[in-house]
């Protein structure tokens, strides 16, 4: 099989990121980042901390987009320059590095471009969103409190790899782990891009909590939805709720602090209940809490309308959230996912953080499902 000729390669990503700019519209962003820098200028702005800090996140957002692509498109003509030179060079050795450096340099944009290609695919209503992630324990016992403690940390590293910003709500600790947990990422797409991580993770390993070490399967359920903006009018009445303070605590009991602030509030008509306990003050955390109530209150919504759909076009095949992932540490390592067959040997390195391969093949393959639905 001849191999690709350069120059055909470095065209195809040209073209390719020429779509890619088709659609997120660079001179748009630009207009925005003017406005944004204009509204973070003025002195007013942090009398209104959640707007101010929603402003220089969108800010820093666009920017580091721009940046990327400009980045992208000086490398694509660098590395065609690279190998004219490769050519032009009479030293076979020195022009079979140059040819290996430009080479890979073609692979690593590659790899780049087609991640952002991904971005192009998240344009569904709520896509554009923060992410508010809960993790439950499920089957499995002290494996799975601890399961989700590693499912936790898992999403937490992802996010401090891309520097973006995350805030734990409520962690509820077991006797090994984490019972539950809430925590929201916040960055531009974070509910698109992590909306595919819903579902029942599964873990296989050697239980650190049988003294005979045998094999142990434990179970976690990952619950994404959207963080609620001003416009979504949920209305929660004050009679449809009941708020129940307590003493915030940490692993094995220790206290967090010596007052009651931390707030449960259970929503009567639904069942669904959520807590806070990142605040000093219950006022805090009650306001945190509420916004938690009300971005699964939204979801709910959302899914209803969607099942409704669903069920007049005869469709059911909207069940996103069985068990989407198989996490297997022995008797080898591996990691599925169930959906898309994406796999890897490096069980470790996901479970740290690195699960971009993951979601990508989540978003296109969820957008495949959604085109078939249509």
């Amino acid at each position: 099989m001849a191999a690709t000729d350069p120059t055909d390669e470095i065209s195809e990503l040209s073209s390719k990121l020429d779509s890619i700019e088709a659609v997120v519209d660079p001179e748009a962003m630009r207009t925005e980042v003017a406005d944004l820098r204009e509204q973070a200028a003025d002195p007013t702005l942090w009398e209104q901390q959640d707007r101010a800090q929603a402003v220089t996140r969108r800010l820093a957002y666009l920017e580091g987009e721009l940046t990327r692509l400009e980045s992208m498109r000086q490398r694509l003509d660098d590395t065609r320059v690279l190998f004219e030179l490769a050519d032009e060079e009479t030293d076979l050795t020195v022009r079979e590095a140059t040819r290996q450096e430009a080479a890979d340099d073609v692979a690593t944009l590659r790899k780049e471009i087609e991640g952002l290609e991904i971005r192009t695919l998240l344009s569904g209503e709520y896509d554009a969103r923060d992410a508010l992630i809960t993790i439950n324990s499920q089957a499995g016992g002290a494996d799975a409190e601890d399961f989700a403690g590693n499912l936790q940390r898992m999403y937490l590293r992802w996010a401090e790899r891309h520097k973006y910003s995350t805030e734990v709500y409520d962690v509820s600790y077991g006797e090994a782990g984490v019972k539950s947990t809430t925590f929201a990422v916040k960055a531009p797409y974070a509910y698109g891009t992590l909306r595919g991580e819903q579902g029942t993770h599964r873990m296989v390993r050697i239980s650190k909590y049988d003294n005979q070490g045998r094999r142990q399967t434990s179970f976690a359920g990952v619950d994404v939805v959207p963080v609620v903006e001003q416009t979504d009018h949920v209305e929660i009445n004050e009679d449809e709720i009941r708020v129940d303070v307590f003493r915030s605590s940490g692993p094995g009991g220790q206290g967090v602090n010596t007052t009651d602030s931390a707030v449960r509030i259970t929503h009567l008509p639904t069942g669904i209940v959520v807590s806070c306990q990142n605040e000093r003050s219950q006022i805090q955390n009650k306001a945190s809490a509420m916004a938690v109530l009300a971005a699964k209150l939204l979801e709910r919504r959302r899914e209803e309308e969607a099942e409704q759909l669903a069920s007049l076009k005869g469709d059911g095949r909207r069940a996103w959230g069985s068990q989407i992932r198989n996490y297997v540490l022995y008797p080898y390592q591996m990691v599925k996912d169930q959906r898309t067959g994406h796999e890897t040997s490096q069980a470790e390195s996901v479970l740290d953080g690195e699960i971009d391969e993951f979601i990508d093949a989540e978003i296109r393959w969820m957008r495949r499902q959604e085109k078939e639905e249509v």
